[in-house]
């Protein structure tokens, strides 16, 4: 079975609507979801890990009522 492609990161950026500076910030806090860096230093990010990072902030975030 093929695994899916890994997301690049300026995909990333454009589901979760935020700049690369603030993400590098919420990266370095370890907040951010879970990326994988290439050999060539482009990071990458696995569909399971972004769903499961978003799963993770909803859990933080009190319902809209």
């Amino acid at each position: 079975m093929a695994r899916p492609p890994a997301l690049k990161l300026s995909e990333v950026l454009a589901e979760i609507r935020m700049s690369p500076s603030a993400f590098y910030r919420l990266r370095a806090r370890g907040q951010a979801p879970r990326m994988i860096k290439l050999p060539n230093g482009e990071l990458r990010c696995r569909r399971v890990d972004l769903d499961a990072w978003w799963k993770a902030c909803e859990g933080d975030t009190p319902e809209w009522r």
